[in-house]
């Protein structure tokens, strides 16, 4: 263990009352968790773990498995659907347990584990927590109990600490913690530490293409431009608004923070800067994370997905941003090298291509002609024109390939004068594999095959998946057009979109010449995988077996011996010669000419029967690349990749000597500095691989300068905080307990006994066991009510015999609408209980508002939510709907609910809605008690209502008894001699007859 670990704990462990520790990120966290856990005594009773991830729970079982002591067992863990009995009996076993805070506050409560049981309570992730978390509910019960039990929380997000006012002293005092233990990067210990014996870095800049450093600066121009926008609403703090925060996730948050209490007073185009900012960043983080034809795909779905709505996407830059990412990928030129620019913003140009859609859906298409502008100057359309692919590789793909390379030659230049010992061999094996951390699992794959293959080859795949997607996205609108011109009446309802929405789908800024060249090329590559299918069939399919069985995930894998590199295809268009061009194209293929004429059949109407693939150049270009490619072929080391966000230990079972850092993360820079400091005679070298200039580099330096920013803002409030010696966290929130004992003893009467109090009797309310997961419970104990869990089949919430609630937030209650599960939930609780109510809440930090004005329409929508909710009142009368701002606001409602109410009893809220498996018991309140259909018959005759219905249900035995009743007697029960005779005329009439 490193010292500062050990001083961390020594720390942590002279507070009795436990601490709060704050790590930077990438610090061994399950390592100091690990080591708290060797020194617990399981005399003392059990040590319980809260909120902790999967991934966390693996890593801290690694790291008492890699300290190596036999004795100490590993945690368990403690599952939801356990049974009660054993739950208890692990708690007392005193052992390391992890558990949920939903299960543990459920077992506090119904006292299933006393709180002098527990030893510790270790409280991971204490960034996520709040004031009414579940959390700080479990340490108030602990606190009340046990108060000798220390509370130890730890977080390695520094950042999030300080989002939000004073959110580390607030978590520290609903944990009842009084000391806050600040551990930086920059800290001496740790800088000593982890700077002893460093591992060797190369930090390798990769210079990025030209497209690349444009698209770059037009994302962050239109980025800036949004921000600016931004600024200009005054609603949002301007010191937050930077290029440099929107880089981060996190950035999101910020601005939502601050706009939602606001939100429903925000116009649409402000709302939806806010989602033009995520969006950019987004592209700024593809540009260097996928390649060039991945990244076009992404633009040509944002700006279907995006164009009618989007604000960044008419800015000035966003055109830029198409045009490079399409020069990355392919070109327009022509027969003689003369580069095409089409100018597609033009009006005219637009009015041409529907015209021109028109003949040739009429059938005049042999003669038509078209203007494009390129560099001033008229180009006919009837000359030749090629789609010429560029498919501009990622730089850093040559830069990995080359690395590899080096490494694998250093190694070998290492080995050779062993040859003879043949045992070192086998024992670095592991030390041998080469270590690439990418930013996700696509990229990995990815990086995967441009290793095992050629990245030309990948390329290719990309760009014929690209070119596919078009042709099928093509055939699509082309029957969606077929469909539209017949005739279907007019209106919604009777089928007719609004004109444009499918025809002029595709997007504006490619033209139609443009999109007939890329079917075209298209049509090319399906009739070029035909011919090879026919040529050698079960050759290609025996190799792809092969290698598909070959590519393991996670396997190391050894540098491929042949690197192909696939030829470079051109497809010509040219309508002047159209006959000539496919007579020489049948003659040439010869028996494929049928499947050709297949394929591309779908397409003839499209007048791109035009298609000439030129196979004796590409069969050139095959020759010359393929026999530079076997000339140019160096060994490579096995490599292991893995992904960043999988969040998993991995430099500690792999035990490599060498890494590359392909997408550069500090968090992962912390933990290779960790391991090199736990095996200091152990040799790493570590390459790091940067975009030149780029917003990776940004991005990097920036999350380093925000982390030491929330670590001096941590000491700061540290010296600040204000914390005092005996406080019971009874002050926090709104709660009528904050008043002190001796103000209340004034104002009592001295008449009154002597001013003595009277003891109050805590109010009872029975809590659903799912409701745990939200944080009503606890301000609901906050407040000195006594809080029952148990799992109930009607309602969330009992208040009284009478009372039940049904309690929904917002997203909750459109799902509910929408699965129709809430007809059914009020429908039982309308059944069972005289008072049931719908408790509509809302979130504390969003606004208190159902819908914006912008969002309710004219017009009564059967749709719309409160449409909805007004049927739902109609149907079920006596349904109450209760709307609440927050948690305090739905604890004082509940409080002002329960006067001159009895409290619920616990036994009969838990049979309600259960089935009876004994028959009918009497007093009960079963389902099977009451013959639901024939309620369903009495509330509908005439005279019975929601009042009177009931007292009928008490008066008679069942309905036969109901029809013998005088008018007397219906008149008494029914409470009007009106209702009594209408049922009693109705009950007596006589039924006609056929006869």
């Amino acid at each position: 263990m490193l010292p500062f670990l050990e001083l961390i704990v020594s720390d942590l462990l002279d507070d009795p009352n436990g601490g709060l520790v704050v790590l930077s990120s990438g610090l061994p966290l399950p390592s100091l968790v690990a080591a708290l856990l060797l020194l617990h005594d399981a005399s003392a009773g059990s040590l319980l773990l809260l909120s902790a991830s999967d991934t966390q729970k693996s890593a801290i079982s690694a790291a008492l498995r890699r300290y190596g002591q036999p004795d100490v067992p590993l945690p368990s863990d403690i599952p939801g659907d356990l049974p009660s009995h054993n739950r208890t009996a692990l708690y007392a076993s005193g052992a390391v347990l992890f558990v949920t805070p939903r299960v543990l506050v459920a077992d506090l409560l119904t006292s299933r584990v006393p709180p002098s049981s527990i030893s510790a309570l270790v409280v991971l992730n204490a960034h996520r927590l709040s004031d009414t978390s579940t959390e700080a509910f479990i340490a108030r019960i602990l606190r009340d109990h046990s108060p000798s039990s220390p509370i130890h929380a730890f977080s390695d997000r520094p950042h999030a600490m300080v989002a939000g006012f004073a959110k580390a002293e607030r978590i520290m005092k609903s944990l009842f913690v009084r000391r806050l233990h600040l551990w930086p990067r920059f800290h001496v210990l740790v800088s000593t530490d982890l700077e002893r014996a460093p591992p060797e870095v190369v930090d390798v800049r990769v210079p990025m293409t030209p497209a690349m450093i444009g698209i770059q600066a037009a994302v962050l121009g239109s980025m800036d431009a949004c921000l600016k926008e931004l600024r200009r609403t005054n609603k949002v703090d301007v010191e937050d608004l930077t290029v440099e925060n929107g880089l981060f996730k996190s950035f999101d948050e910020i601005v939502r923070r601050q706009l939602d209490p606001i939100w429903h007073t925000l116009g649409k185009k402000t709302k939806q800067l806010v989602s033009d900012l995520k969006t950019l960043r987004k592209l700024l983080d593809y540009l260097v994370r996928y390649d060039a034809v991945t990244y076009l795909k992404y633009l040509d779905t944002l700006r279907v997905s995006e164009g009618v709505r989007s604000v960044w996407i008419f800015a000035d830059s966003s055109y830029k941003i198409f045009e490079l990412a399409k020069k990355r990928v392919y070109q327009m030129v022509r027969a003689d090298g003369t580069k095409i620019s089409v100018d597609t913003k033009s009006a005219t140009s637009r009015k041409r291509k529907v015209n021109n859609e028109n003949k040739k859906e009429a059938g005049i298409g042999t003669g038509a002609t078209s203007a494009f502008e390129t560099d001033g100057s008229k180009v006919d359309t009837n000359a030749g024109v090629v789609l010429e692919e560029v498919l501009e590789e990622a730089p850093k793909w040559k830069v990995l390939r080359e690395l590899l390379e080096e490494i694998e030659e250093e190694r070998r230049k290492d080995i050779q004068p062993k040859e003879g010992e043949t045992v070192a061999e086998d024992a670095g094996i592991l030390s041998e594999i080469v270590l690439v951390a990418c930013k996700d699992e696509r990229s990995c794959m990815q990086l995967e095959d441009c290793i095992s293959r050629s990245p030309h080859q990948v390329m290719r795949e990309e760009w014929e998946k690209y070119l596919l997607g078009k042709v099928e996205l093509h055939s699509l609108r082309k029957r969606n057009k077929k469909r539209s011109q017949e005739p279907k009446g007019f209106g919604v309802l009777d089928g007719v979109v609004a004109a444009g929405s499918s025809e002029n789908s595709e997007p504006s800024s490619i033209s139609k010449y443009e999109n007939d060249a890329l079917l075209a090329a298209a049509s090319g590559i399906n009739i070029l995988s035909k011919e090879v299918d026919v040529g050698d069939n079960s050759q290609s399919e025996s190799r792809w077996k092969d290698f598909r069985k070959a590519r393991g995930k996670g396997r190391p894998r050894k540098g491929s011996s042949k690197t192909q590199v696939p030829e470079a295809k051109s497809y010509q268009i040219d309508n002047n010669d159209k006959n000539e061009k496919n007579e020489k194209t049948s003659s040439k293929h010869g028996v494929h000419s049928d499947a050709e004429t297949k394929s591309a059949g779908s397409y003839r109407e499209n007048n791109l029967e035009n298609v000439c693939i030129e196979k004796d150049l590409i069969q050139g270009h095959k020759e010359e690349s393929h026999g530079a490619a076997l000339n140019h072929i160096k060994p490579l080391p096995p490599v292991q990749f893995f992904a960043l966000d999988s969040d998993q230990h991995i430099l500690d079972v792999l035990n490599t000597s060498v890494i590359i850092v392909y997408h550069p993360d500090m968090t992962f820079v912390r933990e290779i500095e960790v391991y090199k400091a736990e095996n200091p005679s152990k040799k790493l070298k570590v390459y790091f691989l940067f975009y030149e200039d780029s917003a990776e580099v940004q991005k990097f330096e920036a999350s380093i300068r925000r982390e030491n920013s929330a670590f001096e803002s941590l000491i700061r409030q540290k010296s600040l905080m204000m914390i005092p010696v005996d406080q019971n966290g009874r002050c926090i929130g709104p709660s009528s307990s904050c008043e002190p004992q001796s103000v209340i003893a004034q104002n009592s009467l001295t008449r009154k006994a002597g001013g003595r109090k009277l003891q109050e009797k805590k109010m009872q309310v029975i809590v659903d066991m799912r409701e745990f997961m939200s944080s009503l419970p606890n301000v609901l104990h906050l407040k000195d009510m006594h809080v029952i869990p148990v799992t109930l089949e009607v309602g969330d919430y009992v208040l009284s015999p009478q009372i039940c609630v049904e309690r929904k937030s917002i997203a909750d209650l459109f799902q509910s609408f929408a699965s129709g599960r809430l007809y059914h939930q009020v429908e039982t609780m309308s059944r069972y209980y005289r008072m049931p109510v719908l408790l509509i809440e809302f979130s504390q930090d969003k606004s208190f508002s159902f819908q914006s004005a912008s969002d309710i329409g004219d017009d009564v929508s059967p749709t719309s939510i409160i449409s909805k909710l007004s049927l739902l009142v109609l149907h079920f009368p006596r349904l109450r709907l209760v709307w609440s701002r927050n948690v305090h606001a739905t604890a004082e409602i509940f409080a002002s609910l329960k006067q001159n109410q009895d409290e619920p009893d616990e036994s009969k809220a838990i049979r309600v809605g259960v089935p009876s498996e004994d028959g009918v018991v009497e007093n009960d309140v079963r389902a099977e008690n009451y013959n639901t259909s024939a309620i369903e018959f009495l509330r509908r005759l005439p005279g019975v209502t929601d009042a009177n219905y009931r007292a009928l249900m008490d008066g008679c035995k069942n309905l036969a008894e109901l029809a013998l009743l005088p008018v007397e007697r219906l008149t008494e029960l029914m409470g009007g001699q009106k209702a009594a005779r209408m049922l009693k005329e109705f009950l007596d009439a006589k039924c006609p007859t056929m006869l």
